[in-house]
């Protein structure tokens, strides 16, 4: 089914080359192990070193890309983003890669801002650099949100099979999957794609058992949920589902955007993620927003942009098939309360200034308030050698889970 969802070339009665995992970490351990054993079985037969393979993704890539390379031996090329261009350049991308590259890696709906990258654009100039090489670079897919996504809002777009260079996908099926956690898959384009040596089988359950896992026995019970989900909703189903997401997707994002304070940086297409980071920060930062916000009942991460854009925060907020329209503009509400909130109080550096000075002098405790903050020489020294730097290391900052 999920093959077929993504254009996989069956056909009739074809076995898909695929398997069910934890989540889309071991999806793309595994994705990953067969592009590095293929590329090893071809460095050899033509006699070449096989010692340096590595792979070229986006700085933005999820953790697990850096667990593989580094569990795997597998040297992670990334390429930097920049201020406005928060995925995958594949200009870039295909700059990076060499005789070593086992893959590519592109991904349907970035962690950080639900983004679709270019995956028909990589394709074209990957081929080309092929053509002119003699290599044969493939392209892996991370579709872990978006891969539940993309079919039914934009049946249109290429980024699958369709394309001659995508040879594996990988699609977490709790996300947009709409199963609970713990289930992943990842499909091959054919069977060449996944090297044999790699298959264990057992036939001590009655009959023979083909088995790729790094993660031994596991329950079957979202596999169940998995098919359950398919069958009842089938494709008309998830359809609806999706259209609903992006709708209170755009209700939220046109909510946030009236404010006037803040910009947007997710996109129209992609995955229904609202991510948005503050115009003005000089006086509060995307930090205090969430802290604040949980006063709410929201948990809403604020983080850093990938490599080389740190200098950019911003807030997350992911769109499910719960999250209704009545929440989205809820949400929007207690933004707005937020914002008048610390719009009424002293700057953050303020605040560290007073509790530093306070917490130094005791006596002058009683004296100093936000508003009556002067840095004269005195001040200054309390400030900067006893407390400041102190408090403002102890900052709450939000990683990306």
């Amino acid at each position: 089914m999920i093959a077929r969802l993504f254009h996989a070339p069956l056909s009739d009665g074809e076995q898909a080359i695929g398997a069910g995992t934890v989540g889309s970490s071991e999806a793309i351990m595994l994705a990953g192990l067969a592009f590095k054993r293929k590329w090893q079985n071809k460095r050899k037969s033509e006699g070449k070193p096989y010692d340096k393979p590595n792979i070229v993704t986006g700085a933005n890539v999820q953790v697990c890309w850096e667990k593989f390379a580094r569990y795997f031996e597998v040297e992670l090329k990334d390429v930097k983003l920049r201020e406005g261009y928060y995925v995958l350049d594949p200009e870039k991308a295909v700059e990076l890669v060499d005789e070593n590259t086992i893959c590519v890696c592109a991904i349907l709906g970035s962690t950080y801002n639900g983004e679709f990258e270019d995956v028909k654009r990589l394709n074209e100039l990957l081929q080309e650099k092929n053509k002119e090489t003699g290599w044969d670079t493939p392209i892996h897919v991370d579709a872990a949100s978006g891969g539940f996504i993309a079919p039914f809002l934009y049946p249109d777009l290429e980024w699958d099979f369709r394309l001659s260079c995508v040879r594996s996908i990988n699609v977490s099926g709790h996300k947009y999957g709409l199963v609970y956690a713990g289930v992943g898959w990842v499909v091959w384009k054919s069977k060449s794609d996944l090297p044999e040596e790699l298959i264990f089988h057992v036939n001590y359950l009655g009959s023979d058992q083909p088995t790729f896992t790094l993660n031994f026995s596991k329950g079957a019970s979202q596999i169940i949920a998995q098919y359950y989900q398919f069958i009842r909703l089938g494709f008309e189903g998830y359809k609806s589902i999706m259209e609903n997401c992006r709708m209170n997707a755009k209700v939220l994002c046109d909510g946030i955007r009236d404010t006037g304070r803040f910009e947007i940086l997710s996109k129209d297409v992609g995955v229904p993620v609202v991510a948005f980071s503050l115009k003005d920060r000089t006086k509060h930062d995307e930090y205090e927003i969430a802290d604040n916000l949980r006063r709410y009942g929201w948990i809403v991460p604020a983080y850093t942009m990938a490599p080389d854009a740190e200098h950019i925060s911003l807030l997350r907020v992911v769109i499910r098939e719960d999250f209704s329209c009545t929440l989205a503009q809820r949400l929007v509400n207690d933004i707005r309360k937020v914002l008048e909130y610390l719009d009424a109080r002293p700057p953050k550096l303020v605040e560290a200034v007073t509790e530093a000075i306070t917490q130094a002098e005791p006596d002058m405790k009683g004296d100093v308030v936000p508003s009556s903050i002067k840095l004269s020489a005195v001040i200054r020294d309390v400030v900067l050698a006893k407390k400041l730097s102190k408090r403002m290391n102890s900052f709450k900052t939000n990683g990306v889970c």
